[in-house]
């Protein structure tokens, strides 16, 4: 094999090897949305090895499988998958829809339904990925690099539609599209190397440049890489106009206007949602909404009947209603919607004015009921309820452990794990976000956050000990202005927790500390009616809280909060002790009682600590990553990269023996007068070289000492630093004219 044909083929191998990597890029982004499926519903170790078979099914075929029976194989595998979804939804609910079902289901998940929500979705997950997998790998083997493109693109493409793929995985995705085809077609074409690294260059700019232009496929334009300079956004924003999905924000704040007022016999929690499955960054609610047919069953236990009227103070999107809800009735129930986890839902917005009544069925219960309720759940709540994702720490599990090795019943490890988030973190609604999972980061790593970091990391170690509970959000009372009316402001939007006891339902459990919350609450309310901002007060509301007046509670009964035991005993009471100093209303926090950060101590004394560095994200780490292979390669193909080396190498002298110093120095010569003139041919001596480029005296002087140091004579220290100096000399005088060398060198041997 020749010198010639071997350097094509070692070319030919590195771009198909690039064509399959931009192949494997294409399937990653896929790929990389069903693990996060999985990683949340379960079924990772399956889905690696369904992945794994289609890889090397598709490479062994790859070898005889004639192209055109491939898509069969693809489709044949998409049944399998599907039918084995089937069979995993329970009872077969899926055979007994109807066609008109089926296809209103397909419609929604590519027009924005989660794959999340799908109850089944890690069973899911594992049916869909062998079929793109198998058929974008067979394809690329097969050099059919446009075909495979539009099948991993095809793939990606339903996850983006489905706001599975974020904007960072679909554009990994589309790079890694475009990369199959342009290099494919390169190795097809037997392209040459500077193509090959202009291409490289030219994906790498897609990816880098894509974060400074707004671009999310079928939704709002965000930046794809937040540089955090925004404001925070309010914590109702982020909670109850979240739909199906809640994510978990960072710093936000408070809207002291008033949303509603509600007439009730007894104050409570106005609840608007519920969800079931942890993302780790979030909650999702799975299953189905279904329209309200005028009454919803009651809990399984002892109820007291409540009814409220809520009237809305402005356009509203969402149904408070206390737990549990039963009957609606007003002109929003005629199209409200109930959801998987008995909430309700108005189809639309009610316009400001609106009323509508709930009466509700509230769970009667003491603490000790409830510690002699059991772990005996119905059918559906224990996996439902307990679910977390796979990447979840194993340490939150020991903490919850440890902390709760002294509780006996469920009821007693939710109270215990309550009080210790109560009373071991800060109240601040100034937070950054973490990456990682949100529980494990705030039980070890974050000192203080709001409530949905509070509930979030409640329910997570629940979990952790198979006792069900689920996140909720809402309202608290908000502001009593009469015996049985209460105005609710934005302010009031919270998150809490709901457990599930046998024989009773779900029972409220709140780990946020009360008057650090309200506090800074009250705190914001004042502010705004100082600063004469709209909207925070009602006609009823401006004398400030209604106090009722002192009555003798009879023996054995309840007083009008509704509790059915004390506040000590119930954790559903809306008032708890909590051992807080007051709250630090400028920037809304508080501190645990005995001072500073959870986990340990303060002084006063102490000295301020160095300012933190911000440590980039992962995503701004791979951006920089791939930021600098394309400026490798960018500087590489335009000859930058060679430029900048012999700028530094002309003035690099290494240390060495007369001898060596003398041949470098011819060295650096002969690049200079390569550059100014042309490269010395094969076989031309130096004295013949120079001669022919009619060298000064001096470049013949360093011809010369190096011929004498090259062919056996020896050099003096003084010849040694007579030749640099030259060099260096020359060099000053000579400004090398930019990409000149290159060019001669391609232009071959004869040009000058």
């Amino acid at each position: 094999m020749s010198v010639a044909t071997e350097r094509s083929w070692v070319g030919d191998g590195a771009r198909r090897a690039l064509a399959l990597g931009a192949t494997a890029l294409l399937m990653g982004s896929f790929l990389a949305v069903l693990s996060n499926v999985t990683d949340v519903a379960g079924g990772t170790d399956r889905l690696v090895l369904f992945v794994a078979g289609s890889l090397l099914a598709a490479t062994v075929l790859a070898r005889f499988l004639p192209a055109a029976l491939a898509p069969v194989l693809a489709a044949g595998l998409f049944a399998v998958g599907l039918w084995g979804y089937i069979q995993a939804v329970p009872n077969g609910e899926l055979l007994l829809r109807s066609f008109d079902a089926v296809r209103a289901d397909v419609i929604a998940l590519l027009t924005g339904l989660s794959i999340l929500r799908i109850a089944e979705a890690g069973v899911w997950a594992i049916g869909f990925a062998p079929a793109p997998t198998f058929l974008t790998w067979y394809l690329a083997l097969r050099r059919h690099y446009v075909a495979s493109a539009i099948s991993g693109g095809v793939a990606l493409g339903f996850f983006v539609l489905t706001g599975d793929a974020g904007p960072i995985v679909a554009l990994v995705g589309v790079v890694g599209a475009a990369g199959v085809v342009g290099f494919g077609e390169l190795e097809r074409h037997r392209g040459s190397v500077g193509q090959v690294e202009t291409l490289v260059a030219v994906l790498a700019a897609m990816i880098v440049l894509a974060p400074l232009v707004s671009v999310v496929p079928g939704g709002a334009a965000d930046p794809m890489v937040s540089s955090g300079s925004g404001g925070p956004e309010t914590i109702e924003a982020g909670l109850l106009t979240g739909g199906d999905e809640v994510s978990v924000q960072g710093s936000i704040s408070l809207s002291p206007k008033v949303r509603f007022t509600v007439e009730s016999e007894n104050q409570e929690y106005w609840r608007v949602a519920s969800y079931d499955r942890y993302t780790g960054q979030g909650w999702v609610r799975t299953g189905d909404d279904r329209p309200y047919n005028g009454s919803l069953a009651g809990p399984p236990g002892d109820a007291t009947r409540l009814t409220q009227t809520y009237t809305t103070e402005m356009s509203l999107s969402i149904m408070p209603a206390a737990w549990k809800p039963s009957t609606v009735s007003g002109d929003p129930a005629d199209d409200a919607r109930v959801t998987s986890l008995a909430g309700l839902q108005p189809d639309g917005t009610l316009a400001n004015g609106t009323s509508y009544t709930v009466t509700s069925q509230r769970p009667n219960w003491t603490a000790d009921e409830l510690r002699s309720a059991g772990e005996d759940y119905p059918d559906g709540i224990r996996g439902r309820y307990t679910q977390l994702p796979e990447s979840t720490p194993e340490r939150v599990a020991n903490r919850t452990d440890r902390l709760t090795s002294n509780a006996d019943t469920p009821y007693d490890t939710a109270r215990t794990i309550e009080r210790w988030l109560e009373g071991s973190k800060n109240y601040s609604l100034d937070v950054d976000r973490p990456d990682g999972s949100i529980a494990d980061s705030y039980l070890f790593e974050m000192n203080a956050g709001y409530c949905t970091y509070y509930a979030t990391t409640m329910a997570t170690m629940l979990r952790t000990q198979d006792i069900p509970a689920r996140f909720v959000t809402g309202y608290t009372p908000g502001q009593r202005v009469a015996r049985d009316e209460w105005v609710v402001r934005g302010l009031d939007s919270h998150a809490w927790v709901e457990v599930y006891f046998p024989e009773t339902g779900w029972v409220r459990f709140d780990p946020t500390p009360a008057e650090s919350r309200s506090a800074v609450e009250e705190s914001n309310l004042e502010n705004a009616r100082a600063g004469n901002e709209s909207n925070v007060d009602t006609n009823r509301s401006e004398d400030g809280e209604w106090t009722p007046t002192p009555e003798a509670t009879p023996a054995g009964g309840s007083d009008d909060t509704g509790s059915s035991a004390s506040d000590t005993a119930n954790p559903a009471g809306l008032q708890r002790a909590a051992e807080q100093d007051a709250p630090d209303a400028a920037n809304g926090s508080a501190t645990p009682a005995g001072g500073g950060a959870a986990g340990g101590t303060t002084s006063a004394t102490d000295s301020s600590p160095l300012p933190e560095l911000p440590s980039p994200s992962r995503e701004q780490v791979a951006f920089g990553l791939v930021a600098l292979v394309g400026l490798a390669a960018g500087a590489h193909r335009t000859g930058l990269a060679e430029r900048l080396y012999r700028a530094l190498w002309l003035r690099y002298w290494p240390s060495g023996s007369p001898t060596e110093t003398t041949e470098a120095a011819f060295e650096r010569l002969e690049y200079l007068l390569a550059d100014e003139h042309r490269p010395r041919r094969d076989g031309e001596t130096p004295r013949e070289y120079l001669a022919a480029i009619d060298a000064d005296d001096r470049a013949r002087r360093v011809g010369a000492l190096f011929e004498r140091a090259h062919y056996g004579e020896a050099v003096s220290d003084a010849d040694a630093t007579e030749a640099r100096a030259l060099v260096d000399e020359l060099r000053g005088e000579r400004t090398p004219v930019l990409g000149r060398f290159r060019r001669s060198r391609e232009r071959g041997p004869d040009s000058i």
